[in-house]
């Protein structure tokens, strides 16, 4: 009987650790403020400044109708529009990627070095 909440908590706890490695997450908080999907790179601007790196990168139906294939990382699929921009940030102890599609954050991505 005592078997099972042991099983339980080391099931958790280890679910716990790895969800705190890499996280998409749809807000981010700056200072006191929130930067969310939705919002303008504009307001990524004024809330993260300058990126330190940007890149555009295509949807999977771009690529594969030009004949090219892209392998880059976790890269998700943008939209079936076609191009859109990774701003990449540095902050204290983490990488923040900002995703731009037409003008608004599609996706942030937040994680620890």
């Amino acid at each position: 009987m005592r078997m099972l909440p042991i099983v339980a908590v080391i099931v958790c706890g280890a679910a716990l650790a790895l969800s705190n490695t890499v996280q998409a997450v749809s807000t981010l908080r700056v200072g006191n403020q929130v930067l969310t999907t939705g919002d303008s790179e504009v307001r990524v601007t004024e809330l993260l400044g300058k990126p330190s790196h940007k890149s555009r990168s295509r949807s999977s139906r771009s690529s594969h109708s030009s004949g090219t294939r892209r392998t880059r990382g976790s890269v998700r699929v943008l939209s079936d529009e076609g191009v859109g921009e990774k701003w990449q940030y540095r902050r204290d102890d983490h990488i923040t990627t900002v995703t731009i599609v037409d003008g608004k954050v599609s996706d942030i991505d937040d994680h620890r070095l």
